[in-house]
């Protein structure tokens, strides 16, 4: 990038909640924001990542280094869903890259990472030294951030706010209304491909906001979806799994959705030092030697030792030991902390979805 170039262009800082500064260039939309630093190791899926509502309150920081070389595609849907983004915006509240790529190629590319951000009012920086600010991550965990372009803002911590309110449908949704199984989605964050991955397979699904009281309706299942934040504070979401479990409603949660069964199930939870947001963490079977590689986007765990005696350990990550799943040893209730619909990431585990559909079947 030339000095005639780099002159013309606003320089933006990043501030840790440590007093850590790093400087770079804006290529975003020139406002500041806060939030959580967290870092995603994934090669590819920024526009996945950036619409997906996990993010909620959170500032994303992509260590590949080369990013929006395959510019942004454009906004097809199918089944009224998106078919390239997770939800209708981004959620994340900004984006850090080490080398943006002002020229983009790709046959599906409708428009270049930068405008897409300053459409959707996201404030970006790059030339920012991404390795070093990751070990500073993931030395010291995660910590509160901000990117400084137009005045300065207060440090934002999303886990002490309640952020799936924040991202969820305000009324029900349904879709594929002719399915043969019929589902409920608690929409906490859900993303576009969970909703996808039941369409495709014969369900009706609807969608419903997280606080919504849903048994009035006819249904043969509930999805505890994704979503941003401590699982703890969707306090309205335990109480209705709970009572899903009292009456022995088949369960299956989606990464906050694990989380949120477990408590509902009387176990605990607790924060990761910096969570796993990546397309490539290895996960192991109970009972079995094989390990599946998922993709990844949480920063909470469940305390596999507070899980009472009629549940067990699902899946495990081999590179933590962290809990990646639960299960109860008789009954319809199961959860996975990865994320079995990819979008983006490896597709092995889609096996997932079949498997709690099976126990629908009478």
């Amino acid at each position: 990038m030339s000095k005639i170039i780099c002159d013309l262009m606003q320089h933006g800082t990043l501030i840790l909640e440590d007093s850590s500064e790093f400087s770079g260039i804006s290529f975003g939309s020139p406002i500041s924001t806060s939030g959580e630093l967290v870092f995603n190791t994934g090669m590819v899926g920024y526009n996945e990542s950036l619409t997906d509502p996990s993010y909620k309150g959170q500032i994303l920081v992509l260590t590949y280094p080369l990013i929006g070389n395959y510019g942004v595609p454009s906004k097809k849907r199918k089944n009224n869903l998106s078919v390239y983004f997770e939800s209708k915006k981004i959620h994340a509240s900004g984006l850090i890259v080490s080398d943006y790529s002002n020229e983009f190629h790709h046959f599906e590319a409708a428009q270049s990472l930068s405008s897409w951000l300053m459409e959707e009012n996201i404030p970006a920086l790059t030339g920012i030294d991404t390795r070093a600010l990751t070990k500073i991550l993931r030395e010291r965990g995660t910590m509160l951030g901000k990117i400084i372009l137009n005045g300065d803002v207060d440090f934002y911590d999303p886990n002490k706010d309640n952020v799936v309110e924040k991202v969820s449908i305000r009324e029900p949704v349904e879709y594929n209304k002719k399915g043969t199984i019929k589902l409920i989605v608690i929409d906490c964050g859900v993303k576009n491909s969970i909703l996808r991955s039941f369409i495709k397979r014969d369900c009706c699904v609807l969608r419903v906001p997280y606080d919504y009281d849903f048994f009035s309706h006819s249904f043969d299942g509930v999805i505890i979806s994704n979503g941003p934040g401590n699982p703890k504070m969707v306090k309205q979401v335990i109480g209705r799994v709970k009572k899903c479990i009292e009456k022995e409603i088949p369960v299956f949660g989606i990464c906050l959705g694990n989380q949120i069964l477990a408590l509902a199930a009387g176990a605990n939870t607790y924060k990761l030092k910096y969570g796993h947001r990546s397309q490539n963490q290895p996960c192991l079977q109970a009972g079995t030697k094989r390990c599946y590689i998922t993709s990844q986007n949480h920063g909470f765990s469940v305390d596999t030792k507070t899980l009472p005696p009629d549940w067990l350990p699902w899946f495990t990550n081999i590179n933590d030991n962290t809990n990646e799943g639960i299960k109860h040893r008789t009954l319809p209730f199961m959860s996975v902390q990865f994320h079995p619909e990819h979008s983006p990431g490896p597709v092995d585990t889609e096996f997932i979805f079949n498997e709690f559909l099976e126990v629908l079947k009478p």
